[in-house]
């Protein structure tokens, strides 16, 4: 897979964080800012009129104490809440389809726990409105895991969905995703006719892509080259994310 072209400072830009921007630690609360990221995201920002958005399965709270003092555009738990461009904070879900979904993670939020206990070193993450089973400190459990995660969704009915993603198994909202997060934001403005670029790592991330590519823009898978993905484009690593994103040029090279 190609490398991505240098980065259009016309361009919309969207950006998964962990994984992405930040290297993955054992817990969420653990990664580390590297010190000169909150001002390159503020740079980039600027240089775009404001159309650079963090799409994250943190809440908006989360990326704010991460990257202050940035704060910009931005969706948190996979889209279900969501800041403008102009600092005006909206929390999506207030539908039928929500409540069926939040009832649904209640239900679950004790059948997870016993999954973690039963399997020593695993933990449950609750984001109240998704749920997250990490199992990186037992990825020896990831089978079982994952077995009773699938069981799980199909006793749950149809308003989840269930992401397996690095270590991690995720219960979300079904009517939720960063695909349609993206395509908010690129119907109003300043996103509002740029061609979009988004950069992720995982299978949460894959609905960007998606969205992305529909509309001509870049879709940037970050890590090793295994397993499919719809990105057009590929980066080794965080490391290398933050090294492209601080060569930004002028011509456009979408």
């Amino acid at each position: 897979m190609r490398r991505p072209p240098a980065l259009d400072r016309e361009a919309a830009l969207f950006i998964d964080v962990d994984g992405t921007l930040l290297e993955i630690a054992p817990r969420p609360e653990l990664v580390e800012v590297p010190r000169d990221l909150p001002e390159l995201l503020q740079r980039l920002s600027i240089e775009r009129d404001g159309t650079l958005a963090l799409i994250s399965g943190r809440p908006i709270a989360d990326l704010d104490r991460l990257f202050r003092p940035w704060q910009g555009a931005s969706a948190g738990l996979h889209g279900i809440e969501r800041r403008r461009a102009d600092g005006s904070l909206m929390s999506v879900g207030i539908s039928d389809a929500d409540r069926v979904a939040a009832a649904a993670l209640d239900r679950l939020r004790p059948e997870l726990a016993d999954l973690a206990r039963r399997h020593p070193g695993a933990w449950l993450e609750d984001k109240s409105r998704t749920l997250a089973l990490h199992y990186r400190a037992v990825p020896e459990a990831g089978a079982a895991i994952r077995e009773a995660a699938e069981r799980l969704l199909h006793e749950r009915g149809d308003s989840l969905r269930l992401i397996a993603g690095k270590m991690v198994v995720e219960f979300q909202p079904r009517h939720h995703d960063k695909g349609r997060v993206i395509a908010a934001f690129m119907a109003e403005p300043p996103f509002q006719g740029r061609l979009p670029v988004f950069l992720g790592d995982d299978t949460t991330d894959e609905n960007g892509f998606v969205e992305v590519n529909r509309r001509g823009g870049m879709s940037i898978r970050v890590g090793p080259s295994s397993g499919s993905t719809a990105a057009a484009y590929r980066l080794p690593s965080v490391g290398s994310v933050i090294e492209w994103l601080g060569g930004t040029r002028t011509e456009p090279a979408i």
